[in-house]
């Protein structure tokens, strides 16, 4: 048996019939909801709710998020850009035009991630660019909260649907 053999009798490519795949969907949705720009969405609860030293600290993190963003986006902008769009477009091929399932789980998650991050990227220059206040800046985040949780029950509807899909057309028939 040779080891490739063996690894793929161990961890089961088959996705969309796998435990680990699903909560790690769950997983992956549930920690990118919690924070938003990098900001754990509890602190901008808690400076809303506090204001003081908890309002200082949300503004830093805030701006420390900001900045980083910006500056990679002002660095390497571009470049991340067509190497996303490369990297999607190589594995949409994958797995719709080769059939290859885990390709699919994985478009399935990484498209959306994309779109959320983009939707980040935009929220980091409206700050940069407006400097809002505590309520403004709270309302802001958690609209944009609100979105990613939209985003990120649609792509777990959809992936549902199509894992179902998946596994009842590759299961045996009775």
């Amino acid at each position: 048996m040779t080891l490739t053999q063996t690894i793929f009798e161990v961890i089961d490519m088959r996705s969309f019939s796998n435990l680990w795949f699903w909560i790690m969907l769950a997983v992956i949705w549930s920690m990118v909801s919690h924070r938003v720009i990098g900001v754990p969405f509890d602190m901008v609860a808690r400076a809303k709710r506090l204001g003081g030293q908890s309002e200082r600290d949300l503004f830093d993190l805030v701006r420390i998020n900001v900045n980083r963003m910006l500056h990679l986006a002002h660095v390497a902008g571009s470049w991340l850009i067509g190497l996303m769009a490369f990297g999607l477009s190589s594995l949409a091929l994958l797995a719709f035009w080769y059939d290859v399932e885990f390709a699919q789980a994985v478009v399935l998650i990484a498209i959306p991630l994309s779109l959320v991050a983009l939707m980040r990227f935009a929220l980091a220059r409206r700050i940069a660019a407006e400097q809002p206040d505590l309520q403004a800046l709270c309302k802001r985040l958690a609209r944009h909260r609100f979105w990613v949780q939209v985003i990120g029950m649609i792509s777990i509807f959809v992936t549902a649907m199509y894992g179902m899909y998946q596994n009842l057309s590759v299961a045996p028939g009775f």
